[in-house]
């Protein structure tokens, strides 16, 4: 006879889970929807902490890591030891992944604004909170792989596969990311350089995307949905294609974010060819979610959890075929750097993160309390507000994104460019962005509404654990006719082992190459490395967060280089640490905007934008005529970039502050010829960052010869 045995789930660090996304949601889109108002009216830009270009960086992460990251906590805790019928292994590490990810998450909220940032899109956070995000990473797979091996079901159920591949892929992509080299607390210098950097950059950024927005939460949808639907998932042997399939096209579609650019074509091409591919497992897995629900849409239409599900469901298959549509070069061409990518990951954001973490919440918080949910009512009206904002968001952007692309790329009948002045196609499309921040403010409504339906629930009940008892896990006898996939469903750690094989494929055919072969990035006789005064110019640049709006990388089209000048080569970018390609165009872009205007220009323009540029949505600046250059790390920035290889005279370290004071002064004549006079002026941060902006471009300045058309 089996002896049962007598075990209680850890429900607690679930509740702990589930308040923190509530909370950290509603942070989130609270900055989310300052950013938005802010392009609209640029008076909100209250100080140097709270400017766009600081809480946009603010706002991603907050997403991301703190509503979806403690999403993605909250249903892998309450889901695995349900289908392993066993509790966490370790509560003392359950306790620190909590703690750890919310001080982690507090971290980012109070460096960010501050202007700490590496400029990596979703990697701005500088070393040491990328080796906490490590430290507490690593616990958190310690924890869920030893649950699973002293689990007492012998099959993993198809949740499980997606925890482990997330798990183990987030742990490539952050390590790779993250690698820098500290020459202060807080302050770093990448590894790789230009377009290395800008390929690491995406295949990270794309696969963040893939592995911490996608994946872990198709493992909450594969358990969510038929707990709430009552229903078995449509097809096992679907799940099975979606997911190896997903997991090793995945990782290759990275490069598909910089079609057009100095990236050679060949990586180009591996981006858009494995882009196209993940339509098929995408939409399987979509579909298999859908039909799950066969026979049971009658209980859709009067279940609000459903409805949020359904919804975020079809999210996720619309957003999984415009990507792949969006990676093709003639469709990239219209929409990259416009406003239709930030519709598009609005739509997978608002429309698949946000409504399944709404849907799991209202299915979780009732049983975490043992008792029912408060309003049903409110769970409707939430979910009708969540819809309406969802479209008043996205569809806006979507229109301002192809007026954007139709005006940019406009010429008049004698070929010139009908909007010659960049501020031309911005100024249309305020509007869209008004809207757009009303669409962000009634998703937010909802969110509210949700925060107060699930706390008088939680209220009215009781926060208990649930004991239950199971057999312990017998040894398993194979049956003839069985499917081959339950083998690998048994052994987790082999599981485990391919799927971090079949990552790491598409990451090494990729990546190597590029650190490898010299003749993918080839060198320009012209090119060399920034000044010291330049370097901290680029500094305050990237702390300033100027990056979110303007590109440094002008396309082989007409329209770009009439506009911009010469079209960008990888050569250019060979000792740019971190590089600025960027992948959003508010401003204009400024891979050549060195000596295009007098110094006095952009003094002017930094103070008061709407001086040089009427109508301008740009904020002031003016703590950086307030504010003294901070040079202490600036022999040690030489020495560093001297150790990878970057060719700085030798012993130019020692002079590199005197260096920076002679520039300086340099740049402060140029002011004073023009007018412009300030006390101790050349000690200002303004000096450092106009040095940075006139050395753009004027390395390598070849006639702008097209490579291809609008």
């Amino acid at each position: 006879m089996i002896q049962m045995e007598k075990f209680t789930y850890d429900d607690n660090i679930v509740r702990k889970f589930a308040a923190a996304t509530a909370v950290w949601g509603i942070v989130g889109m609270t900055v989310g929807v300052l950013v938005a108002f802010q392009l609209v009216f640029p008076s909100l830009n209250f100080t140097a902490e709270t400017t766009f270009g600081r809480l946009r960086p603010l706002h991603t992460n907050a997403a991301i890591f703190a509503f979806v990251g403690n999403g993605i906590f909250m249903g892998v805790y309450y889901s695995l030891q349900r289908l392993l019928k066993a509790r966490m292994w370790s509560d003392f590490l359950s306790k620190f992944n909590f703690w750890g990810w919310q001080a982690i998450i507090l971290a980012a909220a109070l460096s960010l604004p501050l202007g700490y940032t590496t400029s990596h899109e979703y990697a701005e956070l500088e070393w040491p909170i990328d080796l906490a995000i490590a430290l507490v990473w690593v616990a958190f797979g310690i924890n869920m792989l030893m649950t699973i091996i002293k689990r007492r079901e012998n099959h993993l159920y198809v949740a499980i596969w997606f925890y482990i591949a997330t798990w183990v892929t987030v742990t490539v992509l952050h390590v790779v990311r993250s690698l820098e080299m500290p020459i202060g607390f807080m302050e770093s210098i990448p590894v790789f350089a230009g377009v290395q950097d800008a390929l690491v950059q995406w295949w990270y950024g794309h696969n963040a995307v893939a592995f911490f927005l996608t994946t872990p939460y198709l493992g909450l949808m594969y358990y969510f949905l038929p707990k709430a639907a009552n229903r078995p998932v449509y097809s096992y042997k679907l799940s099975i294609i979606h997911f190896w399939g997903l997991i090793f096209i995945y990782i290759w579609a990275g490069p598909h974010h910089l079609l057009y650019t100095s990236l050679p074509d060949w990586a180009q091409s591996l981006g858009t060819v494995f882009s196209i591919m993940l339509i098929a497992p995408s939409w399987g897995g979509m579909l298999n979610g859908l039909l799950t629900l066969r026979g049971a849409w009658d209980r859709v239409r009067r279940d609000p959890i459903l409805k949020f599900m359904v919804v975020a469901i079809s999210a996720y298959g619309m957003a999984t075929l415009e990507g792949p549509l969006l990676s093709i070069k003639s469709i990239n061409a219209i929409s990259h750097y416009t406003d239709w990518t930030v519709a598009h990951v609005h739509v997978g954001t608002l429309g698949w993160n946000g409504m399944l973490t709404f849907g799991v919440l209202y299915w979780l918080i009732p049983k975490l309390y043992k008792t029912q949910l408060y309003s049903v009512k409110l769970a409707n009206v939430h979910f009708w507000i969540a819809t309406l904002g969802t479209l008043f968001y996205v569809v806006p952007m979507y229109w301002a994104g192809w007026a954007q692309s139709l005006m940019w790329k406009q010429f008049d009948p004698d070929g010139f460019l009908s909007f010659g002045n960049f501020l031309e196609t911005v100024t249309p499309i305020i509007p869209m962005y008004a809207i757009r921040a009303v669409g962000g403010t009634i998703y937010l409504v909802g969110a509210f509404v949700m925060a107060y339906n699930l706390w008088k629930t939680a209220k009215s009940g009781t926060a208990s654990e649930v004991t239950v008892e199971a057999a312990p896990r017998q040894e398993y006898v194979p049956h003839k006719g069985e499917y081959w996939h339950k083998w690998i469903e048994r052994k987790p750690i082999k599981m485990l082992v391919i799927a971090t094989v079949l990552v790491l494929i598409g990451g090494l055919v990729e990546i190597f190459p590029m650190l490898m072969v010299d003749e993918n990035v080839p060198k320009i006789e012209s090119v060399k490395p920034f000044t010291p005064l330049e370097l901290e110019g680029k500094e305050i640049y990237i702390s300033e967060g100027c990056n979110t709006c303007h590109t440094q990388m002008i396309r082989p089209f007409r329209s770009e280089t009439e506009r911009y000048g010469a079209f960008s080569k990888s050569g250019e970018f060979v000792y740019d640490k971190p590089h600025l390609w960027g992948s959003k165009r508010t401003g204009p872009d400024l891979h050549r905007i060195g000596n295009k205007y007098p110094d006095s220009w952009h003094y002017n323009h930094m103070l008061e934008p709407e001086s040089m540029s009427p109508g301008s949505i740009m904020p002031d600046y003016p703590w950086l005529f307030d504010k003294d250059l901070d040079t202490k790390y600036t022999s040690a920035k030489i020495k560093v970039l001297q150790s990878m290889g970057v060719p700085y005279p030798e012993g130019f370290a020692e002079v590199a502050e005197e260096n920076l004071k002679t520039q300086a002064l340099t740049v402060v004549e140029s002011l004073k010829n023009d007018g412009i006079e300030q006390e101790n002026l050349e000690a200002k941060r303004i000096v450092a960052l106009i040095a940075y902006l006139q050395r753009l471009g004027t390395d390598h300045k070849p006639e702008a010869t097209i490579e291809s058309e609008d």
